[in-house]
């Protein structure tokens, strides 16, 4: 059973899955808007808000807090200089998940995920 089970491990190990995160995160970040299965988009949603949500305070050590997790110089320069000040208000509830269709090949729900 999976009661109080605190994340969705997504058929990966956890290095696949960390490696998957990052991924995603980097590329929404380049983008601000990708289309993905609604469990990755889900999964995403909690990694990047706590991203932006460590990248409001902009300071020396924040760069390095969030290179640490994301490894990509242009995405943390991105996530820190131009993202997370839109949010400096703003409590939580950086993104949104919108649902948009089934994956003709295995019929797997896809979906939106974007800044807000």
């Amino acid at each position: 059973m999976r009661h109080k089970h605190g994340y969705r491990k997504l058929n990966r190990t956890s290095s696949h899955r960390k490696a998957l995160l990052k991924n995603l995160a980097i590329a929404l970040i380049e983008r601000e808007k990708i289309e993905t299965t609604v469990p990755k988009a889900k999964e995403l949603k909690r990694y990047i808000e706590r991203l932006v949500t460590t990248a409001r305070n902009a300071d020396l050590n924040t760069h390095r807090a969030v290179f640490a997790l994301l490894q990509d110089k242009e995405s943390t320069k991105k996530l820190i200089n131009e993202v997370a000040p839109k949010y400096l208000e703003r409590n939580g509830g950086y993104t949104s998940i919108v649902k948009t269709r089934i994956r003709r090949g295995d019929a797997t729900p896809m979906a939106f995920i974007s800044f807000v």
